[in-house]
């Protein structure tokens, strides 16, 4: 069985310009990109992905970094199982239930 404390998570957050339209375009196409390797959409400029290790993280680091548009900022935040967890998340002023991990059989 996977340790909670091995697997792990990578966030990809942003705030890109989208004033002209060619950075409309390039923020949708790396919005898109982060779709296409497997990342979900947590909010959006949050994107999210499990991962089965750390050497799994920096491979899709590296990845992220190979397409990031021109503009703007972009943070890669990288955390173990156990700490995604921890997220305390709200809806309005409603609390909302703990984050659940894949099951097992979902990550193969």
């Amino acid at each position: 069985m996977l340790s909670s404390y091995r697997i792990m998570w990578i966030f990809v957050m942003f705030d890109l310009p989208v004033v002209q339209k060619d950075e409309r375009k390039a923020a949708s196409d790396f919005r898109n990109t982060l779709l296409d390797n497997g990342f979900e959409m947590a909010q959006f400029s949050v994107y999210m992905r499990f991962c089965s290790s750390n050497t799994q993280v920096d491979a899709l680091a590296k990845r992220v970094e190979s397409f990031l548009p021109e503009g703007g900022k972009v943070s890669v935040l990288q955390f173990t199982d156990k700490q995604y967890e921890r997220i305390i998340s709200f809806k309005g002023k409603s609390k909302l239930p703990k984050n659940k991990s894949p099951d097992q059989y979902d990550l193969f």
